[in-house]
């Protein structure tokens, strides 16, 4: 064993230790392989699921190892619930079903199935998958409804039932459920991949019981959670004591004026503890962005584990690192508040708002903002030849860039932070399904925040309808105003959004709406910003510059204005491009010698110059701090002010003063 991880003070000799504790991971690793092979959601295939090994009381013991962040901190709380809601009515044969967010769990896509695991007649464990079903009912398809003013208006919410009773299957739970949701086919598909992936489990941890002994098993259980928290609490131990505090924005709250909805975040080291506070942040907000408690602690558990990667995942963690999440706040809204955009929403800003705050703690793994989450639904009536006009539904998310790090830039086209493991969605696959076709996939050029190391690419995709009827679409994101910001000097992405085209007119359709009809011919774009950049873009090595001209990842004409290097065009057909040293010198002093003053300078004035056509989007955002609604092409006032004080706070002050 390493220093860090030492085998001390433990019951089990280190091998069986090892061998067990690596069991449990397997175990759960083949739950995610069955519910690949048997899933008939494509977005489960897709890898949106997780699995995990439960003790007796419903702490984790174990989670798979490309289980997706988002789902990582609430298992443990939905078991415990349900545990307790069955509690002296839990038989061998049980299998349950829950969906509930207000029970630790994070919105209503999200279904859990529990398997209570039973030796010689004692509950000794519970096996769960958690997958996102494409559909759970309500007015929209996809069930992401940004107009529901409650749960009631989102779908179909599912306390803890039974769905196997002592081995008997509810046909009438099951279908009750199923038949209120769009695709019930797959929806039942899914229901029994999910609950055979638990079955599966269960035999494997039995096979580990009859060879090691319950009492040996039921130890590993015990230890693999000391383990993991002797790990933290060592890790932790090494790091100074103090607090750090920021924060982060949603774009609006549709119900109040224009300005950002704040999620603050204070960190605290004490020992070898972490705490986070959040109570700064605002109240919930009037759209589905707003996260539970289970969300938003899965926020703080995943946000933390990324700079701990060496750190297994279990109940463990949580004896080490805790939240302060009061009710009633964004970051944990009551029954009966809509959560169903919550990863979209709060739930990002806070884990972008982590990093932020570790990437101070420590520095060599520090990270820029990455880019937002983001879903576009479509549902309807597939009129290919050959589909009869059956029901469909396309579920989509894209990749984008990650921040900026120190010594690095941010990786480009990746998933996004709230579920690392999620695969990019097949357009063959699709296609196939689905009544669209996708007209572009590419990246985006000068969508990575500029930096001396800059953020990761994003990507543009865009898509024409088919052959459909009485079908709509509905959008799920966020970042069109608190654009993806940069640290130490380094500046914001571009704004998320969807445009769509129909009968030759097109619209900026913005972050979200709902239940949008479409029809064929129709064509949407959206693109997803890169990542915010690290240090300041004007130390940035000017052949570096170069070489992302030559890969499309900054254009020309933004290497002069965020980079200040200015290339020279011989032949862009083959990449012949030339860095002019001198003009670049001058144009580097001038951005130098202005840039403060640009912050400061009259919105009203350089809205007026973007709307005359002097000042592009960019300028705006990057050079003046200005915030439009980019539909309409109004100032933001408020918005303005707001993100202006943050690229004072995470830029500007990071700048190399003028000489």
């Amino acid at each position: 064993m390493t220093e860090t991880q030492p085998q001390t003070d433990i019951d089990l000799d280190p091998v069986t230790f090892e061998v067990l504790r690596s069991s449990f991971t397997n175990l759960v690793d083949r739950m995610a392989q069955q519910i690949r092979r048997t899933c008939y959601s494509f977005v489960i295939y897709n890898r949106d699921f997780s699995n995990c090994l439960n003790d007796a009381e419903g702490n984790t013991v174990m989670q798979g190892s490309k289980d997706i962040a988002v789902h990582v901190g609430t298992l443990h709380y939905t078991c415990k619930e349900t545990l307790e809601y069955f509690e002296g009515d839990i038989n061998p044969g049980d299998v349950y079903i829950v969906n509930d967010p207000y029970l630790g769990g994070t919105h209503i896509n999200d279904v859990r199935i529990m398997r209570p695991v039973f030796y010689e007649g004692e509950l000794i464990a519970v096996t769960q998958s958690n997958g996102h079903w494409a559909d759970v009912g309500g007015p929209a398809p996809g069930s992401f409804n940004i107009e529901a003013n409650d749960h009631f208006a989102e779908g179909m919410r599912i306390p803890p039932l039974k769905i196997w009773d002592a081995g008997e299957f509810r046909d009438d739970v099951a279908n009750l459920l199923t038949t209120n949701m769009r695709l019930s086919e797959d929806r039942m598909g899914d229901l029994r991949a999910q609950t055979e992936a638990t079955r599966i489990a269960e035999e494997r941890l039995l096979e580990l019981v009859e060879k090691y002994g319950v009492d040996t098993v039921m130890t590993a259980f015990d230890e693999s959670k000391d383990y993991v928290e002797r790990i933290m609490r060592e890790q932790l131990s090494d790091l100074p004591d103090g607090t750090w505090h920021t924060r982060d924005y949603i774009d609006a709250d549709p119900n109040k004026e224009e300005g950002f909805v704040t999620i603050d975040v204070e960190m605290t080291i004490d020992g070898d503890e972490v705490h986070y506070d959040l109570s700064g942040s605002d109240e919930y907000v009037g759209n589905f962005l707003n996260s539970t408690f289970g969300t938003s602690f899965s926020a703080v558990v995943s946000g933390t584990k990324m700079f701990f990667p060496d750190v297994p995942l279990n109940s463990g963690l949580y004896r080490v690192v805790s939240a302060d999440l009061p009710e009633g706040t964004v970051v944990n809204a009551p029954e009966p508040v809509p959560v169903t955009g919550s990863v979209a929403g709060a739930y990002e800003k806070v884990m972008n708002a982590i990093f932020e705050l570790w990437s101070e703690v420590l520095p060599e793994r520090a990270m820029a903002c990455a880019f937002n989450l983001e879903y576009l639904l479509a549902g309807g009536q597939d009129q290919r030849p050959g589909r009869d006009g059956q029901e469909f539904a396309w579920y989509d998310w894209m990749a984008g860039g990650w921040g900026g790090r120190d010594g690095k830039d941010g990786s480009n086209a990746t998933a996004p932070v709230f579920g690392a493991g999620l695969a990019v969605q097949s357009l063959e696959g699709q296609e196939r399904d689905t009544p669209l076709v996708t007209s572009e996939h590419s990246i985006v050029t000068d969508s990575a925040g500029p930096g001396e190391f800059r953020g990761g690419c994003g990507l543009r995709k865009g898509g024409r309808m088919l052959a459909c009827e009485n079908s709509v679409m509905s959008y799920c994101s966020d970042r069109a105003r608190s654009i993806t910001w940069g640290i130490n000097g380094g500046l914001p992405g571009i704004p998320h959004g969807v445009t769509l085209t129909r009968d030759g007119e097109s619209q900026d359709m913005g972050t979200v709406f709902s239940n949008v009809p479409i029809d064929e011919g129709d064509e949407f774009v959206r693109p997803s910003s890169g990542g915010g950049g690290f240090g300041d873009p004007l130390e940035r090595d000017p052949e570096a510059v170069l070489e992302d001209v030559k890969d499309d990842y900054v254009s020309v004409e933004r290497a002069e204005r965020d980079y200040g290097v200015v290339i020279e065009e011989i032949d862009p057909d083959v990449c012949a491009y030339e860095i002019d040293p001198e003009a670049t010198d001058e144009q580097r002093a001038f951005i130098r010698a202005n840039r403060e003053d640009w912050l400061r300078e009259d919105p009203d004035a350089i809205t007026e110059r973007y709307h005359e056509g002097e000042l592009d989007k960019l300028d705006l955002i990057r050079r003046y701090g200005v915030i439009l609604d980019w539909s309409s092409g109004e100032l933001l006032e408020r918005t303005t002010a707001e993100f202006r004080e943050l690229l004072r706070e995470r830029a500007a002050s990071e700048w190399t003063p003028v000489e």
